[in-house]
Parts: C-alpha cells; sequence; structure tokens
C-alpha cells in the first residue's frame, strides 16, 4: 500500500458557480470544510459537445487523441447511425489500469467499461468484477439507480418519482462506497455520485429564477427546492464516505463538467434539422413552421402528451389548416394511421418518431433522425447529437449515394456558414450561433481522429425555441427539452498531506489532468498518451503523517 491512499469521489455534473453560491450561504457543509481544508479550482474542458468528459478523464486523453467524439457513428456506406456508449480502452487504458502493484476499487464511473489490468475490484451498474460483486452488493444495499432523461419538465409525476428516487440512490450508493472501503485498504478508491446530472436536467427550471419557464412552474408540487435537495443529500453522502478514510489520505472531489440552462438541445436537434431541410428542399416545410415579422408566441409551457417527441411531432407542418388541427388533437399513436388514408403533411415527408421506435429504441425521439430518410437526398443533414450542432456534407466519394461534388464541398461549407450566422433569436434578435468550426479543411480527410460532423455548431449561452432565418424563415416556438444542459467547466477540491490550506488552482487547470495528477499522488508512473499534467507538486505523494 502507498503511503498515502487516494479516494476521488466525482459530483457528476455539479455547477461550481452553483456549489459556490450556496457554500456562500452555508449550505454543503461537507464541500465548505473540504475547500477550506485543502486547493480548490475551475477546470476546463474544450471538447463539450458530445458529453465524452468522462472518458477523457478515465483515459487522460481527449477526443481527439481517442477518436470517441460522441455516444453515436455515422455510416457514410449506409447512412446508419449506431449507437457506441463507451470507450473500449482499445488503444488507450484507463489511468487506474496499474497491475499488481496497486490495489484499486472502481465504483459506478461513468463511460467507464469493466477493464483488464486492474488490480482490485470494479463495479458498474450492471457488472463487476469479481462477476457476483454487483449482485452481492445490491443484494445487501439496493439495486443501482437508473434514470432516463426524459426531457418532460412538465410531467409532475415523473418530478416527484426523480426527487425520491435521487434520495434513494444516493443512500444506496453511499452504503455501497462504506461497505467497500472497509473491506481493505484501497490505494486508489474512484467512485461518482451521478444523481446531480439527472435532477439538474429536470430541476433546473424549477431551482433557478433565471430559466425562461421559471414564471411558469408549478409551485405546488415541491415544499422545497428540488435540486438543492439533491445537492444536500450529495454533501451529507460525501461526509458519511470520507468518515470512513484514512486521514493520512489524498481526498479529491471533482466534477468533469457543469450544469446550467439548456442552450443545444433545441438549435441541434430541432432547429439545425429543418434549417437544413428548408435549405434542401425549397419552399417546403417540415416542423414548427412560424411568422417571420411578427412578435415571438409565449413559451410553450403547458405540454398536454405524455412526451417531448410527442409535443414536437405534432408541430409538423400541414398546408391545410383544418387537417393540421385535426393532426394535432390526435394522440400521436393515430396519427400514422392518419397519415396512410390523408398522405403525409410534408412532400418530402419526414419519418415519425413512432415508426423510428424498432429501430432506434433509444433515439427514435430526437428529431433529427425524423429526416434520415431524407439524407441520401440532402447535400447536407444534421447528425443526431446531444451537444453542438453536427452538419455533415452528402459528399461523392465518401457517402455511398454522395450528391456533393468534391469541388463544391468548400463552397457548400461557406454557404451553410452564412446561413448559420445569420440565424436570429426570434425573441431577442441576437445571433444564434457564435462559432462554426470546420472539422476537416481536406473534404475526404478520413482521420479516425476526425469527428464525423463536417462542421460543429457552436450555439449562443441561451436557451432558444423559436429562432428567426433571413432565408427560411420562423421555427418555432418549440418546447423546451430538458431544461438544464451540460456546460464545459467543473472543479476539483483535494486536500491531503503537502496540500495546502484555502489555496488555489492554477486557472489553466483541466480535465485532462486529473488522471496526471491522481498518478503523481500515487507515485505511479503516467503513460506518454497522457495529454495532462499533474496539478501538484511530485513531492506532494511522497509526505505521510504520523497516521500513514
Amino acid at each position: 500500500m502507498t503511503k498515502n491512499p487516494i479516494v476521488a469521489i466525482g459530483l457528476d455534473t455539479a455547477n461550481p458557480q452553483l456549489l459556490e453560491d450556496l457554500m456562500s450561504k452555508g449550505y454543503l457543509k461537507n464541500l465548505k470544510a473540504l475547500r477550506e481544508q485543502g486547493a480548490y479550482g475551475h477546470l476546463t474542458y474544450a471538447n463539450s459537445s458530445e458529453e465524452m468528459q468522462w472518458t477523457t478523464f478515465v483515459t487522460g486523453c481527449t477526443p481527439e487523441q481517442t477518436g470517441h467524439w460522441s455516444r453515436l457513428t455515422f455510416s457514410p456506406d449506409s447512412y446508419a447511425v449506431g449507437e457506441s456508449s463507451v470507450y473500449g480502452f482499445s488503444k488507450h487504458q484507463p489511468f487506474y489500469a496499474l497491475g499488481d502493484d496497486y490495489r484499486v476499487a472502481i465504483l459506478k464511473t461513468p463511460q467507464a467499461p469493466i477493464a483488464e489490468g486492474v488490480s482490485g475490484v470494479q463495479v458498474s451498474r450492471r457488472r463487476s468484477l469479481p462477476t457476483d460483486l454487483v449482485g452481492e452488493l445490491t443484494e445487501k444495499h439496493g439495486k443501482i439507480r437508473e434514470y432516463k432523461e426524459y426531457g418532460c419538465w412538465w410531467d409532475r409525476g415523473n418530478l416527484t418519482f426523480l426527487h425520491k428516487a435521487t434520495q434513494e440512490g444516493i443512500a444506496r450508493h453511499t452504503a455501497m462506497c462504506k461497505d467497500l472501503l472497509h473491506r481493505e485498504p484501497w490505494d486508489l478508491f474512484v467512485t461518482v455520485i451521478d444523481e446531480p446530472h439527472y435532477a439538474s436536467h429536470d430541476f433546473w427550471y424549477l431551482s433557478q429564477p433565471d430559466h425562461p419557464l421559471h414564471p411558469y412552474r408549478s409551485k405546488d408540487i415541491f415544499s422545497s427546492d428540488p435540486l438543492m435537495d439533491v445537492y444536500e443529500a450529495a454533501d451529507r453522502s460525501l461526509g458519511e464516505i470520507l468518515a470512513e478514510v484514512p486521514e493520512n489520505a489524498h481526498v479529491l472531489v471533482f466534477s468533469i463538467d457543469g450544469m446550467g440552462w439548456n442552450t443545444t438541445d433545441l438549435p441541434s436537434m430541432v432547429f439545425l434539422p429543418e434549417l437544413l431541410y428548408r435549405f434542401n428542399f425549397p419552399g417546403q416545410y417540415g416542423l414548427a413552421k412560424g411568422k417571420v415579422g411578427t412578435p415571438a408566441p409565449a413559451p410553450i409551457a403547458n405540454p398536454k402528451r405524455q412526451s417531448w417527441a410527442g409535443e414536437v411531432w405534432q408541430l409538423r407542418h400541414d398546408p391545410n389548416p383544418i387537417r393540421g388541427a385535426i393532426r394535432r388533437l390526435l394522440p400521436g399513436k393515430y396519427q400514422d394511421k392518419l397519415d396512410q388514408y390523408l398522405g403525409s403533411p410534408q412532400r418530402p415527408a419526414l419519418t415519425s418518431p413512432y415508426q423510428l421506435l424498432k429501430q432506434y429504441p433509444s433515439l427514435f425521439w430526437q428529431p433529427t433522425l425524423w429526416y434520415k430518410a431524407l439524407w441520401p437526398q440532402m447535400k447536407a443533414f444534421a447528425l443526431p447529437s446531444f451537444g453542438d450542432g453536427q452538419i455533415r456534407i452528402n459528399l461523392q466519394g465518401r457517402e455511398k449515394q454522395g450528391i456533393v461534388p468534391v469541388s463544391e464541398y468548400d463552397s457548400l461549407c461557406e454557404q451553410l456558414m452564412q446561413h448559420l450566422y445569420s440565424l436570429k433569436d426570434a425573441r431577442t434578435g441576437q445571433p444564434m450561433v457564435t462559432r462554426v468550426i470546420r472539422t476537416r479543411q481536406n473534404a475526404l480527410d478520413a482521420d479516425p481522429g476526425i469527428p464525423d460532423a463536417d462542421l460543429l455548431v457552436e450555439w449562443q449561452d441561451y436557451p432558444s425555441d423559436v429562432v428567426d432565418s433571413p432565408d427560411f424563415g420562423r421555427i418555432g416556438p418549440i418546447p423546451y427539452c430538458n431544461t438544464g444542459g451540460h456546460k464545459p467547466v467543473g472543479f476539483l477540491m483535494a486536500k491531503g498531506p503537502g496540500i495546502e490550506p484555502n489555496s488555489d488552482l492554477p486557472t489553466t487547470s483541466r480535465v485532462v489532468d486529473l488522471a496526471p495528477t491522481v498518478l503523481n499522488l500515487l507515485g505511479a508512473p503516467t503513460p506518454d498518451y497522457c495529454e495532462g499534467k499533474p496539478l501538484f507538486n511530485r513531492e506532494v505523494s511522497n509526505v505521510s503523517n504520523s497516521s500513514s
């Protein structure tokens, strides 16, 4: 065993600014004490578009090196979208795969499948090594909670269930941590409390007064702030876990990104695919045709359907207003049958989420896929995304049915960029796009480190539900999806021998620095492929106190 064991506890998407505000008001007492006992600072993450931050934490590598940019994959041969939720450690091992020299315990770390080369225990939601450990822990402490991101912020039943489930999930997770910590003196113990992530998606508008939906919230669901309840439960969990940790341990509490109001769901999942539909099929409208030049209607604050996808699907454009009104009154499951008799209201037609349910059971709700059948006919189309917008050029010689000559690739990219930069928030008149990134300078560049998208679109940092294009008209209003969204800033609190109390981390600290920092504190070698650097001097790892 090393002189100073390490305990690293993640608080998934815990917003550092919100933590700081709550601590200043007397809440989160365990985090506040930890802050006073050690170092603190923000962590930045350059590639926040697809929620791959946990892969960066586990490997110490950015997506440019792993090539793992997204939870989704695209095949130019078939236009198929696949799901690849975790990195397979094919080239870059997790930093904690340290062999027999270190005893390691890993509990519920996102995007981290069971890995080889780890001497100790590994537990995910459904699997473990040893294989029977997850069953043993479940029998003793209850099943590890799993949460779904419904995007149904108006569903009172879902909100009350989530509030109760996150409290139970944190309690079970705490019991499992204490159980594992008692089993042996680990050199390295890593775990993540992920409940703040799921709570923030649904509770953000209830908690934060600056969200556009906050004035429309139901005020009789909770007697307290449900998001703060989850943060306080996580803080209590932290206190219980740290009570079991040796006094000479180095303790790291961190988040690899934060959460704020959601600014990407509607732009990337609705506005972008619809804009490209109108660009490719002039004069045609797929979803939510609005009236440019008129005041933007009030936000859709009282959705009636049981899913966000159902709410958006009923906004399909129909040139016949009477028929369109009938469609909007029908339950979603009957709209496909109506289309069989009356024909689709759009030409060319979108594919309904109800049709896609069998093919894409976990993605059918993404409007980007409703346009998928039309991709071979389009010069450019939007790929499904959980963050920044992604545009793929339908290129000859790359896509099986590519229609854009390589000679026109550059000019098409420039044309699309102009349309994107002219897109405005219909409520404020502010530009929707802050930056468009070209991922390839050579149209046929097949470097595996490049994402599938040819253009990445970064949106303004404010929730928008209705947008105007001078060339393609108004889109929206659209009902908001998840009200909380990922932000590219996390934090690290660290205490232990050699770490100065009430000190600050360098302002240049990054998520990619976490793996080298842990390895440095362990006195273990850092793989050459790790891109970050230790945040503490190496001599810290050699300091011990009388209890070691």
